[in-house]
């Protein structure tokens, strides 16, 4: 039967079907794993934005040659989601030529995302319009090829979202507990229980040691050009420490901040403050729990003070209050998180593997189907 060449536009059809409601607050865009995530840039009038019927696709054809992919995503639910008019929303035409699925396949892989940069119209964009897009052409094998590698997708998928399901409940029942707490205890101020740290770098460490803070509360490689930079005067994080970046104006209404969970020692620039727990009364993983929170980054946010630049300092920071149960306690609570994490670490690598196999599906169902 061999392998069959379309123009992507004779098997996809555009929607255009408006949301309709003016203050919509469930719109969803597409993340660098292509599947769709609640946004956080909603326009003040959501009446324009469009409807992803379940089974329809929606991208983004802006920056892709710049991005070097295409932002896409399948809405694999059984509901609607919103997405803001910049996106163009379509549909497979005609499933007895090609599955949906099979199509999703395809656009996650590397080569598609390589093969849709080259295809961009070198603007200042670097964007895709639509007329381009359909011009593109893909080789389809029979349909049984199709829906063969299709269900290992789907088998694969499904066990991914499984696990993930596990982890939300995991996550909701260390959020259930803090909150327990938080109305059943007294809340107490951290200062009684917190020590800032000023140790320069005498220990020599490099350049592999320095990094930097994220409003995502995560310590991660510097992205800050080091060349040349001193680092005598870069602050050491020992492990079980904490680091913050007191300036809070510029940063999406968020407080970066990190903590080392690991064995090493880290080193964050000389504007970051560094501070240590009193471990026998306060677990930093357990203080950490709190400054995940999104309570927390408006609470920095509105006590932060200054003019061109506002900040959260060290006595700010001394004035949160927190419920501070028995060290036992904070520990089980503390325990429940941490398997959140390494479960979330997991699960993150399962997305990556499904990402991988992509392509490796796609050469298959090509193989197969010249060999028919």
């Amino acid at each position: 039967m061999g392998l069959t060449k379309y123009p992507i536009g004779q098997l996809v059809e555009p929607l255009n079907i408006k949301c309709g409601i003016p203050k919509c607050d469930w719109v969803s865009g597409v993340n660098i794993y292509k599947r769709f995530m609640p946004s956080r840039n909603i326009g003040t009038d959501t009446s324009n934005y469009l409807i992803v019927p379940s089974g329809a696709f929606a991208f983004n054809l802006m920056h892709v040659g710049r991005d070097g992919k295409i932002p896409v995503a399948i809405n694999d639910t059984d509901s609607d989601i919103v997405v803001s008019s910049a996106y163009f929303v379509f549909r497979v035409i005609n499933e007895s030529v090609l599955l949906k699925e099979y199509l999703y396949i395809q656009m996650t892989s590397p080569e598609f995302d390589r093969y849709v940069a080259y295809c961009t119209d070198a603007s200042v964009r670097d964007g895709l319009d639509w007329i381009r897009f359909c011009e593109i052409e893909i080789n389809l094998p029979p349909l049984p090829i199709q829906q063969k590698f299709v269900a290992v997708y789907n088998a694969m998928l499904a066990n991914q979202q499984a696990y993930e399901n596990g982890l939300n409940d995991l996550k909701l029942t260390c959020d259930a507990y803090v909150e327990r707490l938080r109305h059943e205890m007294p809340q107490e101020a951290i200062g009684q229980y917190i020590q800032q740290s000023d140790e320069r770098n005498g220990l020599g460490l490099g350049v592999e040691q320095v990094r930097g803070l994220a409003v995502s509360k995560a310590m991660i490689e510097t992205k800050a050009n080091m060349a040349g930079v001193s680092l005598s005067r870069y602050k050491i994080v020992p492990p079980n420490y904490i680091a913050y970046v007191p300036d809070t104006s510029r940063r999406g209404d968020k407080i970066s901040l990190g903590f080392n969970n690991t064995d090493k020692t880290f080193l964050v620039s000389s504007i970051s403050t560094v501070f240590g727990t009193n471990m026998n009364k306060l677990l930093p993983e357990y203080l950490m729990l709190f400054f995940t929170r999104s309570e927390f980054d408006r609470y920095a946010r509105f006590h932060s003070w200054g003019s061109a630049r506002e900040t959260f300092n060290w006595d700010d920071m001394c004035e949160v209050k927190i419920p501070i149960p028995d060290i036992n306690v904070q520990r089980s609570i503390v325990n429940i998180y941490n398997a959140y994490i390494d479960r979330s670490d997991i699960n993150e690598r399962l997305k990556a593997q499904i990402k991988d196999l992509c392509p490796i599906l796609i050469k298959g169902a090509l193989q197969e189907g010249l060999s028919n």
